[in-house]
């Protein structure tokens, strides 16, 4: 005789009885991402504790760390004459314009390299020797080359953004089950076809992740590029604010920095959960 588990016994026992089934409580959701944007709040006002607190106890003085509400009005009188919104914006068009050109150059060559093995050959190990450059030291060259224009900052922020999306495009094409390419090959898919079809599709998730991490380093390729003669831009006001002693400048602009790169990670993240929806992998524990 079959043994049952004995807490279906007396659920069943429950029911035989004419109990009630217990009863099940709605989960409350808590808006604008629930309890994830609550956590994602703790270590900024941890941190902006702190902040206050080593104001207040005068470690620094207020010309060296200012307080969290002089950054604030630091904004707003760079607001008020006009130079804030300027600023922010030509930075967010440098970042947008250079991470695109970087991306859509990567995306080809990836692609190429995951594909061939003659053509990894060739350029492979020329890229991988061109990774380990500091963004610093194409500076003077692309000054050189290029003059003091946008032209060599635009070039920098793609150089910025082209390895992270290259590097996880390969990865991701060489990972792509081998059953895949036969099956593709079996129905007559050779080239162009084959990769739009197969191996683009399998590789979507590492190319999204080298997109995002490619942005990150766009935005931090800026600052790099900002310094080839910039009269506006974010990188620009943290040199300003270095000349003039300004360190509330200089922390507005880290801080909008560090913003603007969380914003524009946030809508790349939601949309590749949108474009990934079919994906069943795991999404870590509660």
């Amino acid at each position: 005789m079959v043994s049952m588990d004995p807490a279906i016994e007396r659920g069943a026992a429950r029911v035989a009885g004419g109990a009630s089934p217990p009863r099940i409580v709605p989960r409350v959701r808590l808006p604008f991402g629930g309890l994830g944007a609550v956590r994602a709040l703790i270590v900024p006002l941890l941190i902006l504790a702190l902040w206050q607190l080593t104001v207040n106890r005068e470690f620094y003085s207020r010309g060296q760390l200012p307080a969290p509400l002089d950054v604030i009005a630091a904004g707003r009188e760079l607001q008020d004459i006009g130079h804030l919104v300027p600023n922010v914006l030509a930075s967010v068009e440098r970042v947008g314009i250079g991470w695109g050109v970087g991306a859509a150059v990567a995306i080809i060559l990836g692609l190429a390299v995951g594909f061939s093995r003659l053509i990894e050959s060739l350029l492979a190990p020329t890229l991988d020797a061109l990774r380990a450059v500091p963004s610093l030291a194409w500076v003077p060259l692309f000054v050189l080359w290029l003059g003091i224009g946008e032209t060599p900052k635009l070039t920098l922020i793609a150089l910025g953004a082209f390895f992270p999306v290259y590097t996880n495009l390969v990865s991701g094409v060489r990972q792509i089950d081998r059953k895949l390419v036969e099956v593709g090959r079996a129905y007559g898919l050779r080239g162009w076809s084959l990769t739009r079809e197969i191996l683009l599709p399998a590789a979507f998730p590492s190319l999204a992740t080298g997109l995002r991490l490619g942005l990150a380093q766009a935005w931090l390729f800026l600052v790099a590029a900002e310094l080839i003669a910039a009269s506006r831009g974010l990188g620009f006001l943290l040199i300003d604010g270095q000349n003039s002693g300004r360190a509330d400048i200089i922390l507005l602009s880290i801080l909008l920095l560090a913003l603007l790169g969380k914003g524009t990670d946030w809508l790349l993240a939601r949309g590749e959960r949108r474009l990934l929806r079919w994906s069943d992998t795991f999404r870590g524990t509660a």
